[in-house]
């Protein structure tokens, strides 16, 4: 193998068929989630691969490949949203006001907007070994996944892809007061996921 050939082989991203195939599916549902079409999801996803092995020289080891590919994705998505904005799309995934979550929400306090004394807040430990912990995100992906479809949604596009919250507002036909229920809820229902699954001793992992 020449020199060329070996400095090449070195810069580019050692994933495999079968990592890539389990890695677009994720790519796919997190596009389709945020852009509420699934063909327009499936030319980012395929963008965003053919980019990160493209810039694979740029890549050269300095993240994990999903890692990359994910963080060209969101600029891809942030893209085309932004884009639709500019052209007055006008979204059809509206939130409706689900009757479901605001009960869930609700379960959370008594009367007196107190907590239940079963969904108290507990001690979170060491905040930097946890944000360390691979299996953290791990649990934290899947209590994420089980968010309603549109309280995951605005939290992403908040947390993750960067949109302001006018972005957001306009993007899935809110108002600011209703977007700030919705991330508070999510926030909410994250923090009780986390304490079930991780926080809590005996809890389940996955």
């Amino acid at each position: 193998m020449t020199h060329a050939a070996r400095a090449q082989t070195a810069s580019e991203p050692e994933v495999d068929s079968a990592e890539i195939r389990a890695l677009r599916v994720k790519m796919v549902k997190f596009a389709s989630l945020q852009l509420g079409d699934q063909q327009l999801a499936e030319d980012a996803v395929q963008e965003a691969l053919m980019g990160a092995f493209k810039s694979s020289a740029a890549f050269a080891g300095k993240a994990s490949f999903k890692t990359w590919v994910f963080a060209i994705l969101k600029n891809k998505i942030t893209d085309i949203l932004r884009k639709r904005q500019r052209q007055g799309y006008v979204s059809t995934q509206q939130s409706t006001g689900d009757v479901d979550e605001e009960a869930d929400f609700t379960e959370l306090f008594n009367a007196r907007g107190m907590w239940e004394p079963d969904e108290r807040p507990a001690t979170w430990g060491n905040p930097t070994e946890t944000l360390h912990d691979k299996q953290f995100w791990k649990v934290f992906e899947m209590c994420l996944e089980g968010l309603p479809g549109q309280q995951a949604r605005v939290f992403m596009m908040r947390e993750y892809v960067g949109l302001d919250s006018h972005e957001i507002c306009a993007e899935v036909g809110i108002s600011s007061t209703n977007l700030n229920v919705m991330l508070h809820r999510s926030r909410l229902r994250l923090r009780e996921c986390l304490e079930n699954r991780w926080f809590v001793p005996g809890g389940t992992a996955c």
